[in-house]
């Protein structure tokens, strides 16, 4: 049965979501706006019709892997997923306050770490999808900087002979499609964390008896992440797109492309990745083809420390929640 407290926490999972959408929605759209192929409007409509969509083109691995790969399926109770939805709130709204594009996506999973530890103690965890997790925290971005590197290396070599007003005409189109590309490989690989959170929760109370996510879970949570988009911070669109290098259209091109192969191909593999860490990876390889000095490094300093601390601190929020939470129960 579904009680009004449950229903209570799945709203809270969808405001986590909007959120989301909310916060990383500079990711999809910063290099299309600060390279001035579209308005940030246009940038942002755009961006929420293909996060809205995307659960057309893929399945719910990422979603599997969230609710019931990293801590086992027995710990997971309402307190539990409250507390973390609670940590994983907090430290978005933290950092969309300094401008600092941190992952909603590691924020949501640190916060379930910390609540179920306060729970059951590190036997709670499950430590082989976690690892791979954490793994692909530090690899995704150092995949996103070489391929972008990659990329805006041969564009360099096939198209130096041509005036640079040519070629930013051309890629200019190319930018949208490669936005897009974001766009959707984002709705696909973080909207699969709010619904693997409340699959979870609907396991966990019996109003499920396995882990098949239903399909108004899915379209809720496309649904919300597709509105926060909509609304879409601004404040991080202005550290990715205009503090971290110069950008122009076949930069942005670039970018776009490797960040967009990487969220969906470990998305295909039900590894949950940042957007947010694969577009900044991205943006620095494509900027270091220009020389290291074309690259603000130390706005990219600020940026790493800030995804170092994500998975503690939403994981220490969470532990506070929940034991705030046991008090009243």
């Amino acid at each position: 049965m579904i009680t009004p407290l449950i229903v209570g926490i799945i709203a809270i999972a969808y405001f986590f979501d909007f959120f989301n959408g909310f916060h990383d929605a500079a990711n999809s759209i910063s290099t299309v706006v600060s390279t001035r192929v579209l308005a940030p409007l246009a940038a942002v409509s755009l961006a929420a019709l293909f996060n809205f969509v995307a659960f057309l083109v893929f399945g719910v691995a990422v979603a599997k892997t969230i609710g019931a790969g990293l801590i086992k399926p027995g710990v997971v109770d309402q307190n539990v997923v409250l507390a973390a939805l609670v940590g994983a709130i907090i430290w978005d709204i933290i950092t969309w306050l300094l401008g600092l594009p941190t992952s909603s996506s590691h924020a949501l999973i640190g916060g379930l770490v910390g609540a179920g530890v306060t729970k059951a103690g590190l036997g709670a965890l499950l430590f082989s999808s976690l690892n791979v997790t954490v793994t692909f925290m530090v690899v995704s971005p150092l995949i996103g900087f070489a391929v972008a590197f990659a990329i805006m290396a041969a564009m360099i070599r096939l198209f130096f002979r041509r005036s640079a007003h040519r070629v930013n005409r051309y890629f200019r189109r190319l930018q949208l499609v490669s936005s897009s590309l974001v766009s959707l490989s984002h709705g696909t690989n973080d909207a699969q964390k709010t619904m693997g959170v409340v699959t979870a929760l609907l396991v966990s109370t019996g109003n499920l008896s396995s882990f098949v996510v239903p399909l108004w879970v899915v379209l809720m949570a496309h649904s919300a992440i597709a509105l926060g988009t909509l609304f879409g911070g601004w404040r991080i669109v202005k550290t990715l797109g205009f503090k971290l290098t110069k950008m122009d259209p076949v930069h942005g091109f670039s970018v776009e492309t490797s960040a967009a192969s990487v969220i969906i191909g470990s998305s295909l593999l039900g590894i949950p990745v940042s957007t947010t860490h694969c577009v900044s990876g991205s943006v620095l390889g494509s900027g270091a083809t220009l020389g290291v000095s074309a690259v603000k490094w130390g706005v990219a300093r600020r940026i790493v420390w800030a995804w170092l601390l994500t998975i503690p601190a939403s994981a220490i929020i969470a532990w506070l929640t929940y034991t705030v939470i046991m008090l009243f129960v």
